[in-house]
């Protein structure tokens, strides 16, 4: 294995030759210069791990080599080493983007930690990381194995979610592919959990089962709304939990998280399905059966779900409530733009709703756009085009326009989306729909052994197309495909997102509540 080389700049290096011989002695190899000149000509010849470099020399100065070698080599960590405690020179220094700043006098061991923090620390976290989960791996198997309730499950996917992104940022990929089994043996489980107790939480009290899409607003929103609260309910549509575990850091640095929950999305865990039951407060079948004007079924032309503000206002008024909101739909730049420009105006309303398609825009793209295909490659790779939307997104510059405003907070989703890998074969006539998660019709041919099968859909109170019409639902990593190119589909989707079955990641979704500081 390469030594680490080390660049030590002063001058004054013949006083350190202690601290030098005390790092090669732990396996360093280290190159001195005298003054900044020095060091800049080494650093253009040479390939450090880490620069020390004193503040205060003849000729330039510290701080002017610092901003040539970080020209040269900006990835470079480099360690500012002064005599000087005055504030305005650690400012100018940090300003520069050093990776750390010692007083003089220093003590070998203080430069050997720099050295760990900054050039071992991955290797050190990795090792620490591994082991720890290696620690946990048949604790989280015994949770899998002994699952009852959705309790049970909501912990198990928040603690593979947990070591999902703690070994994430390890290079352990022995370890990361460990985790990925234990992960599909777990959404097995959650399977067989979802497929035997579905269909009875709707003949048992609404208090007996696990919270779903159509309670979110009686949950979460009015409360709030009840103790004369302003509040602002926030849908990221296809959110899934792994994401907001990434996003969290980022918007609790504007807003206080007082409490983060995990309910469970309608089956199917589609916009259609499950953010239409969000906004009525009631399941599909009801939707249809009570307001048939805001309900469309899949056969139907044009958006599914372009009622939300009309469904809401309903919910409101079988409630007995009479509180005046806004809603806002952002799928663009400009429409993201004006909710920003007009945040003053959030405070005219006790609620406002914003919905915000782009991370649903995201997964679809993702499938249709070799380009995205190539950046969102994997699990770790998706998550971080999430990132990197909200850190450069009109959604964050709302968030913090908000955070000195007093306003309570909602986020939440209507489903997530999991990586599909096995074509499963269905058949079925034009009539059927084109999800490739479940699939509705009257004329569906399939191995009942591979899908969950609902032959009558008002069981879960989903509305019927016609009286033969049943669903299927896909588990664990599989979609649906037609016989008919079966081969070109099965590759084509293969490793896409997708959404509407039955996984953990579809299915257990985040429900945060917030406040401004």
């Amino acid at each position: 294995m390469r030594k680490i080389k080390i660049l030590w700049t002063d001058d004054e290096i013949d006083l350190l030759r202690a601290h030098i011989l005390f790092l090669e002695e732990k396996g360093y190899e280290v190159l001195t210069a005298a003054n900044g000149d020095d060091a800049i000509g080494q650093v253009k010849s040479g390939d450090f791990d880490i620069i020390f470099l004193d503040e205060h020399m003849p000729g330039k100065s510290g701080l002017e080599t610092l901003e040539i070698i970080k020209n040269i080599a900006p990835s470079i960590p480099v360690v500012m080493v002064t005599k000087s405690e005055e504030e305005d020179i650690m400012d100018e220094a940090i300003g520069s983007r050093i990776a750390d700043y010692l007083i003089k006098p220093v003590h070998p061991k203080q430069i050997l930690l720099s050295i760990k923090k900054h050039i071992d620390q991955k290797r050190l976290v990795t090792r620490k990381t591994t082991s720890a989960y290696r620690s946990q791996f048949s604790e989280i198997g015994q949770m899998i194995n002994q699952a009852r309730t959705f309790d049970d499950w909501t912990a198990i996917y928040r603690r593979l979610v947990f070591w999902e992104l703690e070994l994430e940022v390890s290079d352990d990929e022995g370890m990361t592919e460990v985790l990925k089994i234990q992960k599909v043996e777990a959404n097995r489980g959650f399977s067989r959990f979802i497929t035997t107790n579905y269909l009875s939480w709707f003949r048992e009290k609404e208090s007996s089962r696990p919270l779903l899409s159509p309670g979110i607003i009686r949950h979460a929103v009015l409360p709030l709304l009840e103790k004369e609260e302003r509040v602002i309910f926030i849908i990221l549509d296809n959110l899934r939990y792994d994401q907001w575990k990434l996003l969290s850091p980022l918007i609790a640095e504007d807003l206080v998280i007082e409490k983060e929950e995990i309910f469970c999305s309608i089956l199917p865990t589609a916009t259609h399905y499950a953010r239409n039951a969000i906004f009525a407060g009631l399941m599909p079948l009801e939707i249809n059966s009570h307001f048939p004007e805001l309900w469309r079924f899949e056969d139907e032309e044009g958006s599914k779900n372009i009622h939300e503000e009309e469904l809401l206002k309903t919910q409101l008024q079988r409630l007995g409530k009479k509180y005046p909101l806004r809603y806002e739909k952002i799928s663009n730049i400009a429409a993201g733009q004006k909710v920003v420009e007009q945040a003053a105006d959030l405070q005219s309303f006790p609620l406002n709703v914003l919905v915000y398609n782009f991370v649903d825009i995201l997964s679809h793209s993702r499938t249709e756009m070799e380009m995205i295909r190539e950046l969102a490659g994997d699990e770790a790779a998706y998550r971080s085009l999430s990132l990197s939307w909200y850190q450069h997104s009109t959604f964050r510059d709302m968030i913090r326009s908000i955070s000195n405003k007093k306003f309570r907070v909602v986020i939440t989703t209507d489903h997530g989306s999991i990586r599909v890998n096995n074509a499963v074969k269905v058949v079925g006539d034009r009539e059927t729909s084109t999800n490739l998660r479940y699939k509705t019709g009257k004329n569906l041919n399939y191995n009942p052994n591979q899908v969950f099968e609902i032959s009558d859909p008002e069981s879960i109170h989903l509305p019927r197309t016609n009286l033969s019409s049943r669903f299927i639902f896909a588990m664990n990593d599989d979609f649906l495909a037609y016989p008919k190119n079966y081969n070109y589909y099965a590759n084509y989707y293969k490793n896409s997102f997708q959404h509407g079955g039955i996984s953990m990641e579809e299915m257990l979704v985040p429900l945060v509540t917030l406040r401004s500081k």
